[in-house]
């Protein structure tokens, strides 16, 4: 099982069922370096390979009851999602049989089991205008991917139970997942190649590094936090300077990323202007901090280091 020191206090151990075990998320718990812990990784269509992992469609009622009842975890940390915000604003129909309709199936499966229930949410669901967003400020999504999450983060809300909602910004991490490459591990890769790429420069995010993120959850599981909480990285930057610092880091040539804004891209779906988080609220109840970029990509950059060594 999991197993958390809190405060100097006992050794917590925790039973953890993660959905959507072959993303991101997914990715950094499993690199983390947890002795005597229990994790389960749900998958649906990419299988992790991990030593702990079962099937499961969280569009379907019966296979999730099925999975609680099979693991019955202190814990469900529910990751599962389509993440693809072109997709789900092609796709709506879709979008919201997974994002919601999956969310309320976790979330009903979970009060059986009488498992608390982390959901991992968005930035996108705020509109952009202002950035800086605390937990309690006004949600109003501008594309159906946002609204989507929206929507379920209201499935978890309506359960009365121990819930508590996660909303990073543009996770990152040293390994592609659910088959896809991240954002910065597709400008390491670019940029390695000698490349160009175009990278916009009116788009404010909160990157989140994917070990980071998963520390602080699982730290958040320990101690049954409830409510929502912003898990971000601790810097606001543009994409365009998330790029430059990218390549400082991993010693990349600068002037391949060339500078775009919003209008010139071919995107399906609007984004939104400014989505950063603030992380106030996480630096003041978490041992674990929400690391800003600099540390972050350092921390990258090892992580991919040891990858290669082995």
């Amino acid at each position: 099982m999991y197993s958390a020191r809190l405060h100097g206090g006992p050794v917590i151990d925790i039973k953890i069922l993660v959905t959507g075990g072959s993303g991101l998320l997914g990715a950094g718990i499993s690199q983390l370096e947890l002795k005597n812990h229990q994790i389960f990784f749900g998958y649906n269509n990419h299988n992790p390979e991990l030593e702990t992992y079962l099937k499961i469609d969280v569009t379907d009622n019966r296979q999730v009851d099925e999975a609680l009842v099979r693991v019955s975890p202190d814990v469900v940390i529910h990751a599962a999602a389509l993440t693809d915000v072109d997709r789900c604003e092609k796709d709506q129909e879709l979008a919201y049989k997974i994002n919601v309709e999956g969310t309320k199936n976790i979330v009903n499966a979970s009060k059986k089991s009488g498992s608390s229930l982390i959901f991992v949410s968005t930035d996108y669901v705020f509109s952009g205008d202002s950035g800086d967003y605390r937990e309690n400020d006004e949600t109003k999504p501008i594309n159906y991917y946002g609204l989507s999450k929206l929507l379920a983060e209201k499935e978890v809300q309506a359960t009365h139970g121990e819930w508590c909602i996660i909303r990073p910004s543009v996770i990152y991490g040293s390994t592609p997942a659910a088959g896809k490459v991240n954002f910065a591990l597709w400008i390491i890769n670019k940029l390695r190649k000698r490349e160009q790429i175009r990278i916009v420069t009116d788009q404010w995010v909160s990157p989140t590094l994917n070990t980071n993120l998963a520390e602080m959850i699982l730290e958040i599981a320990a101690k049954k936090q409830i409510g929502i909480f912003h898990l971000a990285g601790d810097s606001q930057v543009s994409r365009y300077d998330f790029a430059i610092e990218v390549a400082k880091i991993f010693d990349l040539e600068e002037s391949l990323i060339q500078p775009v804004t919003m209008r010139e891209m071919s995107w399906l779906a609007k984004r939104p202007i400014n989505t950063s988080l603030n992380v106030g609220k996480a630096k003041r109840y978490l041992r674990v901090k929400p690391l800003e970029i600099s540390e972050a990509l350092s921390h990258l950059k090892r992580e991919m280091e040891s990858k290669t060594k082995r």
